[in-house]
């Protein structure tokens, strides 16, 4: 089995994936925006953020995501959230984090990040989905390494001028190859891309 490595992302019109769900999931660079996805509710986007989770058999996460996780989903297993917080209190959940002496309280936590390719080489090995949800800084690691087989963008009509972009000055040049597009209410449109082999070509546009 090769298992994927899917990267799902909430991101503004100007790229800004920084703390799309509240004011204190990432508050680094003073950025004054958190909790911007609000703006923005939609049950269709939720439950299709859901369905594309029915697959999902692991879950690879940043540190402070991780964090933000597991003090909240172990307490919502019932309820509007119950399907979620089920799955992801029962799968397996890697924490990329160099602190090798790092606590790790909720059930199924592994720590990562030794060797990143060996680490996700391995779970390809054991998993048929691992997702990467939020973990801005973590997430631009895998993608300017290449370590990742989808990337989901859910793009908002929104834009903040500043914060954590997914593709920030400097990121390594990249050929995406476009698998789908869809549109959400409220605004907001699914974007789901692949990496392509190859350097970024250049030339002169004709007529």
């Amino acid at each position: 089995m090769t298992g994927r490595i899917i990267i799902d992302l909430f991101t503004t019109l100007d790229g800004v994936a920084q703390a799309p769900g509240g004011p204190e999931e990432d508050e680094s660079g003073a950025f004054p925006y958190g909790g911007w996805q609000a703006g923005y509710p939609s049950e269709a986007v939720g439950a299709r953020v859901a369905k594309g989770m029915e697959t999902l058999d692991a879950l690879l996460l940043g540190r402070r995501t991780y964090d933000i996780f597991a003090g909240y989903w172990p307490h919502h297993t019932t309820g509007p959230e119950g399907f979620i917080g089920q799955l992801f209190d029962r799968v397996p959940k890697y924490v990329a984090s160099r602190d090798a002496a790092i606590e790790l309280d909720w059930q199924g936590s592994t720590r990562v990040g030794g060797d990143l390719a060996s680490d996700i080489a391995g779970m390809r090995e054991r998993h048929q989905e691992v997702h990467v949800i939020g973990s801005i800084d973590f997430v631009q690691t895998l993608l300017a390494d290449k370590l990742y087989d989808e990337l989901n963008l859910w793009v908002y009509p929104v834009v903040l001028g500043q914060g954590k972009k997914v593709f920030p000055d400097g990121a390594a040049p990249a050929n995406m190859q476009l698998l789908s597009a869809e549109e959400g209410d409220g605004g907001a449109v699914l974007l789901r891309y692949a990496p392509l082999p190859g350097d970024v070509r250049t030339g002169v546009m004709g007529v």
